[in-house]
């Protein structure tokens, strides 16, 4: 990518190329994830207690190897046509550096390989013209943001504001000894202690001045706490409650899609228990998935089954979704919406879908507050 030299204008006088307050106004500007080098998660507790004990088995005993052709391939063929999508309808596209993910790193405490640079949406969260990098509990993602330093850099010459939260040391202490999924109808329980902040933007939708978060094996209330602080009174956090036996990342379980209207999940969501200020929007509750991804998923395992809930608001009428998720596109013409059909279902093995899969920079529009 071209690289800007350092203005010479004062740093008031700059306007920052990042602005995205929510997920519906006007895009403008998306990075996109990068397939290349994409490596097979390093074992560890915290990524294994999320897949089924078959695939966590396979998951150790692969990793630290290249995905397959055949999974890259189909994937990086609609993820180019999904760019193109994006380029038609006007939004600048960047995409981060290509790093080969074999390479071994580590602190003190332990080593890793590394994974992919698939979903931006996880390491990084755009709140106005900031940019944070987020504190992920997977070690093998530790230095996940640092193929996307060049964009950073670039954005931060050009008067956006740029954060890291504290780096995590990642020690055992961080994660409890002998983790066992809970069972339906057993207290609900976590991987992860409360040792130091750790969360992935990805367990974060936005609202304007409100943000909601899911609490889950990868996110701690610590880690909620320091986003609260950090963002200070003008904003709000709320929890969302999940039912999932194995939550991690919040856009399969609920996202807001347009001022007043929610999307959630019915299998993790109980709308009777959502935050009261949600009382006045419309909620909308997504369709069983379609069997195609249900049989795609099972194979892959890297995600849930409500990856149709996975889609990505070009405005407040227009949504990007997956072709195959018939009733989704169905059911999001019923309310109202122009979905844009688009195939990404071979991204899932790599972490996601078309939210997953990006992070919205700029989006036409200011910060309000949708609640009273």
């Amino acid at each position: 990518m071209v690289v800007v030299e350092r203005s010479e204008l004062p740093a008031e006088h700059l306007v920052s190329p990042v602005n995205s307050h929510n997920e519906w106004d006007p895009l403008e500007e998306i990075i996109v994830g990068r397939l290349d080098g994409a490596t097979i998660p390093s074992s560890h507790p915290v990524v294994s207690c999320n897949l089924p004990r078959w695939a966590a088995r396979w998951q150790g005993l692969a990793s630290g190897i290249k995905y397959p052709r055949k999974l890259i391939e189909p994937a990086r063929e609609e993820l180019d046509q999904f760019i193109a999508l994006l380029r038609s309808l006007g939004v600048t596209v960047t995409r981060p550096d290509a790093v080969d993910h074999r390479k071994r790193f580590g602190t003190p405490d332990w080593s890793s390989r590394g994974f992919c640079n698939t979903c931006p949406r996880d390491s990084m969260l755009v709140i106005g013209d900031e940019i944070i990098e987020t504190p992920m509990a997977w070690p093998c993602r530790y230095f996940e943001t640092h193929s996307y330093r060049p964009i950073l850099k670039d954005y931060f010459r050009r008067g956006a504001r740029w954060t890291a939260a504290p780096k995590p040391q990642l020690t055992d202490a961080l994660f409890e000894p002998d983790f066992r999924t809970p069972e339906d109808g057993e207290p609900m329980r976590y991987i992860l202690t409360e040792f130091e902040p750790v969360f992935d933007a990805a367990d974060f939708v936005r609202a304007g001045r409100d943000l909601f978060v899911l609490r889950s094996n990868v996110t701690n209330c610590m880690g909620i706490d320091w986003l609260r602080r950090h963002l200070g009174p003008e904003y709000r956090i709320h929890e969302i409650e999940s039912r999932c036996r194995t939550p991690m990342h919040i856009d399969t379980t609920f996202l807001v899609l347009a001022p007043g209207k929610a999307l959630v999940n019915p299998e993790y969501i109980d709308v009777d228990r959502l935050p009261d200020l949600l009382n006045s929007w419309d909620i909308l509750i997504a369709p069983e998935p379609d069997r195609i991804e249900e049989r795609l998923l099972r194979l892959t395992s890297m995600c849930g089954r409500w990856l149709s809930m996975n889609i990505l608001m070009v405005d407040e009428k227009r949504v990007i979704a997956e072709r195959h998720h018939t009733d989704m596109l169905r059911a999001l013409e019923g309310w109202g919406f122009e979905p844009i059909p688009c195939d990404l279902l071979h991204y899932a093995p790599f972490g996601g879908s078309f939210h997953c899969a990006t992070l919205d920079v700029r989006r036409r529009g200011t910060l309000e507050s949708y609640f009273p």
